[in-house]
C-alpha cells in the first residue's frame, strides 16, 4: 500500500500503542507525508523534541543533561538517525516525569 492510501487514524492509533502514549503532531506529521507536503516526521523525532520541550531546556542543554553530543540530538529531532532503545525508553520516561531531567544533572 502506497503511502497516500493509509489510513490515519488506523496507523497514528497503533505508533500510539506501540509508544505507549499520544503523541500530539503524529497525525499532522502522517496527513503531510500522505499528501507528498514537507518532510515525513518520525514517532522516534516527535518524542526527543517532546522530552527535550517537557524538560524546558534547549538543544545543547537537553543533550548536556541525557549525556550526549548536540550534534546528536539535533540528528535525532531532525531524524537523521534514530536513538538506540535505551535512549528511547529514557526519552519515554522524561515524558511522563519530566521532573526526572533533574536527577539527570544530579548525577
Amino acid at each position: 500500500m502506497g503511502i497516500g492510501k493509509i489510513d490515519i487514524e488506523k496507523v497514528a492509533t497503533a505508533i500510539e500503542a506501540d509508544a505507549g502514549e499520544v503523541l500530539p503532531d503524529l497525525r499532522q506529521a502522517l496527513a503531510e507525508a500522505k499528501a507528498g507536503i514537507g518532510r515525513v516526521t518520525t514517532p522516534e523525532q516527535l518524542l526527543v523534541r517532546r522530552a527535550r520541550e517537557k524538560s524546558g531546556l534547549t538543544q545543547a542543554a537537553f543533550a548536556e543533561r541525557i549525556a550526549t553530543p548536540v550534534a546528536t540530538l539535533r540528528d535525532w529531532e531532525q531524524g537523521r538517525f534514530v536513538p538506540p532503545g535505551g535512549v528511547l525508553c529514557l526519552l519515554r520516561l522524561l515524558v511522563k516525569h519530566p521532573e526526572l531531567s533533574q536527577e539527570l544533572s544530579a548525577a
